[in-house]
């Protein structure tokens, strides 16, 4: 009894085995691999896509599904959403021939290392060919996917990243947030105009400093160092494998929060992986919950708990310590203008989150656009500094700042975006409902004690793996569907109100 569902067990055993060794190759492809050995770690990589793509594709693999499926009223509840995501996950990688997956993987890596030279010089046209080789390919592994799911080809690879998502859904949401935030925006910086502007702290500030304050608020927020590590990369991140968490940062001698806060968000993602079930690690189901969910986690903990006036007043005697502050610039009153200030910027990730959505937004229209056709590669920074005009209100001088500022699409990212915006409203509902559910959460910051916060997200986010759909989740932890009205709120109360 039982035995197909067991052997899918085993099965997925051995795959998680193979993702997490992958999951290191790529961390250390990020952060210690020396420049000229990119293509042997490519070859390798490549290889090992392959091997995973085989166990996780095949006849004998789906009668394996089918006869467990036939037999899912035997198992509980755990077990029969592990078995769905097996599924899932099935019909994801046996729409991809194999040989498309090893031609992605090294057009991939040769995107992405290209990237990292023609970025810090400013040359899109270097960079133009491998994009083109790259996206080409997307739309091929896009085309099968969506035949294979029965959706759009944009869906089909929104949905390896947010199980479920539709593209109406994103649209909407996005509609009303694009409908709300010019206003909004105008509001919060004609306010800002009418007070006198925030003093910001004179650096330099040097990086060793920058990283010791790193470890110190990671270290507030439990990071656990025994299996965890942070270092530096092109591009921040949150990596590694089960049990083995590795985040980065980048860091800017003339300004600490950007790195700070950085770090802050890596620190959330981290957080949710090392809190999932411990007794499902190596399943589907033990898995994060997309990355909707992954946001919100990253998000919550950095723009709604790390942005509190609790927590700035706990954490700035540390910040002064370390980084040697005194005068008006650093007082607690600045830091939090500072923190708070909303400015339109050219950089998604330093933007502040009453802009940030409108970044997303871009990079949603964009990559809908190249992935159709309707945009080619060479149209593409023209498209991108026209479009940052139009909806943030400021136009890049150069690609470094503009096309090339994200690394997502020289990966072969597509997909991902949106969930940034859908996180941050996810954040904006989980920190409401959490501290409706407990009135410690904000005195808890000020003490520089997360336990409140984090219990709360330990039960209704983190140990729930993927027992129960994405919105489904966000539905039974908030008490209310996917939705703008708390981070409306939200950014009323912190900015106007």
């Amino acid at each position: 009894m039982m035995q197909a569902y067991h052997e899918l067990e085993a099965r997925k055993k051995r795959s998680s085995a193979l993702n997490n060794a992958m999951g290191i190759l790529q961390w250390d492809q990020q952060t210690m691999m020396p420049d000229g050995a990119a293509p042997a770690r490519a070859s390798v990589l490549a290889e090992l896509s392959v091997m995973l793509h085989d166990m996780e594709t095949g006849s004998a693999l789906s009668d394996l599904i089918a006869q467990a499926e036939s037999e899912a009223d035997q198992l509980d509840h755990w077990q029969r959403a592990n078995l769905r995501e097996i599924r899932h996950q099935f019909v994801h990688a046996n729409a991809v021939p194999a040989a498309l997956v090893e031609k992605l993987v090294l057009a991939q890596s040769a995107s992405e290392m290209t990237w990292r030279t023609a970025r810090a010089s400013n040359d899109f046209k270097s960079l133009a060919p491998k994009l083109e080789t790259l996206f080409a390919l997307k739309r091929e592994e896009a085309d099968v996917k969506a035949a294979a799911l029965g959706v759009t080809p944009y869906e089909a690879l929104l949905d390896q990243f947010d199980p479920g998502r539709r593209e109406a859904q994103v649209d909407a949401i996005f509609a009303d947030l694009e409908a709300f935030l010019p206003g909004f925006v105008r509001q919060v910086m004609d306010k800002q105009a009418s007070q006198s502007a925030p003093v910001t702290p004179q650096g330099p500030f040097p990086i060793a400093r920058q990283r010791e304050l790193s470890h110190e608020v990671m270290r507030v927020f439990g990071f656990p160092f025994e299996r965890g590590r942070l270092d530096t990369a092109h591009h921040p991140f949150s990596g590694g494998a089960d049990g083995d968490i590795r985040i980065t940062t980048r860091y800017d001698e003339r300004d600490f929060m950007k790195s700070l806060m950085a770090v802050i968000h890596e620190t959330g993602h981290a957080l949710y992986e090392d809190g999932r079930p411990a007794q499902w690690r190596g399943q589907p189901v033990g898995n994060s919950r997309g990355m909707t969910l992954h946001e919100s986690q990253s998000l919550l903990l950095e723009m709604q708990a790390a942005r509190s006036e609790e927590f700035i007043r706990f954490i700035l005697p540390t910040i002064q310590r370390l980084l040697g502050g005194a005068g008006a610039a650093w007082e607690v009153e600045n830091i939090l203008r500072l923190y708070r200030r909303v400015e339109p910027g050219l950089v998604r990730v330093f933007a502040d989150e009453v802009t940030y959505p409108l970044h997303v937004i871009l990079r949603y229209r964009l990559e809908k656009a190249i992935l159709s056709g309707e945009l080619s590669v060479n149209e593409l920074p023209l498209a991108w500094n026209d479009l940052m005009e139009q909806l943030v209100g400021i136009r890049p001088v150069d690609d470094t700042d503009g096309v090339m500022q994200d690394v997502h699409w020289p990966e072969g990212i597509f997909g991902y975006f949106p969930t940034y915006s859908l996180g941050a409203l996810a954040a904006a509902q989980m920190f409401t409902a959490a501290q409706r559910d407990d009135s410690d959460i904000l005195p808890g910051l000020g003490r520089g004690d997360v336990t409140p916060l984090f219990g709360w997200l330990d039960r209704h986010v983190r140990s729930q793996g993927c027992l129960y759909m994405p919105d489904e989740l966000i539905e039974k932890a908030t008490g209310s569907a996917l939705g703008t009205a708390a981070f409306k709120a939200s950014v009323q109360a912190r900015y106007l109100d």
